[in-house]
């Protein structure tokens, strides 16, 4: 074998080695995303509505969705945040299922058109009761399991189903990444300036702020948007669209409760308690993940590097330039349907 030849597969078996290597860190996520085939090009607010709308007794509730996509394509699940809604989704529902997935976009407890089968149900925003629902859509939908993507109070949902339910989860992509907590952390103090970020934590704490919350909803929530996403220029069509799902009946009951029990202000349902004491151990995550974020989130979130090692699976970040805030699905869907494709297929 000539010189050339040794050197030449020298040089192939180090590159090849140490792609391996980093392939096992998780750190060629874009390399990857780049590699693949191009998605068609999906535009941010190209799609103003998403529907039509179903609905399903589902566990505790009239659970209200939308689907899209063939019967027979594999599941994914897209949850939203607040105050939020189905919307953040109208751009990547279109694009997954145009791909082939089926997709499932809920409305939660609380939110749009789902409502609660009993009036005696207690109207608890208690994290686990809200991925306990999911889990019972599926049941009613029959999907046996799921890709699942979500933000915000979608994807602390996902990360608590991965957790407590993994035989369900095929894969997850989790916006802002680990967000599985517990009363006990959070009555933990934070430096001065996370405080001050979770101001409407400590609002919705009083009397005053569930009274200024009903009262004030529709103004209280567009504020929320525009601070967590300072540079996302939505117009009032497209945030309006949104708002009219948080004139659900129990919507404020939902918000209030959730927030006060993290603050260990607010008590759960009793039937939950193995699972929060599961929960508060704060369980590493094993089925595959792809985390986001955008690089102007202006709501309370973590550092990647301080979750990383929260998933002992496949796992992968990918952070986004450009101005991409909170609301990652509807502000960058291209980016957003990428993962969930490359996700599922690992």
């Amino acid at each position: 074998m000539s010189q050339s030849i040794n050197q030449q597969r020298r040089r192939f078996l180090g590159i090849a080695g140490g792609i391996l290597a980093a392939s096992r860190l998780g750190f060629i996520g874009s390399a990857q995303a780049q590699s693949k085939p191009a998605l068609p090009a999906i535009r941010a607010g190209a799609h103003s509505s998403i529907g039509p709308g179903k609905q399903i007794n589902a566990g505790v509730l009239d659970t209200g969705y939308v689907e899209m996509g063939p019967a027979s394509g594999p599941a994914v699940i897209l949850l939203h945040g607040w105050p939020y809604d189905i919307h953040s989704y109208a751009d990547v529902a279109p694009a997954l299922a145009e791909a082939g997935y089926r997709v499932i976009v809920p409305h939660l407890r609380g939110y749009g058109t789902t409502r609660f089968l009993s009036s005696d149900t207690m109207r608890s925003g208690q994290p686990v009761a809200v991925a306990a629902d999911i889990i019972a859509l599926m049941d009613a939908l029959k999907i046996e399991k799921a890709v699942l993507g979500g933000y915000d109070w979608g994807a602390r949902t996902a990360n608590i189903m991965a957790v407590l339910w993994p035989e369900r989860c095929k894969a997850m992509v989790s916006v802002s990444g680990y967000l599985i907590g517990s009363q006990a952390a959070g009555k933990m103090p934070l430096p001065p300036k996370a405080e001050l970020q979770w101001w409407y934590q400590f609002y919705f704490a009083t009397e005053r702020g569930r009274e200024g919350y009903a009262k004030n909803r529709h103004d209280f929530n567009k504020l929320i948007w525009q601070l967590a996403s300072p540079q996302w220029k939505f117009d009032d069509a497209t945030y309006d669209r949104s708002a009219a799902a948080f004139e659900n009946p129990d919507h404020v009951d939902i918000v209030i409760h959730n927030y006060r029990w993290r603050l260990g202000l607010a008590e759960g349902e009793a039937k939950y308690d193995a699972f929060e004491k599961t929960l508060a151990q704060a369980p590493v995550i094993a089925i595959p993940t792809i985390t986001m974020e955008g690089d102007a989130n202006g709501a309370p979130h973590p550092e990647p590097a301080a979750y990383a090692k929260k998933f002992s699976g496949h796992y992968e970040h990918r952070q986004l330039p450009g101005g991409i805030g909170h609301n990652l699905p509807q502000e960058a869907p291209q980016a957003f349907v990428q993962a969930i494709i490359d996700v599922s297929k690992i």
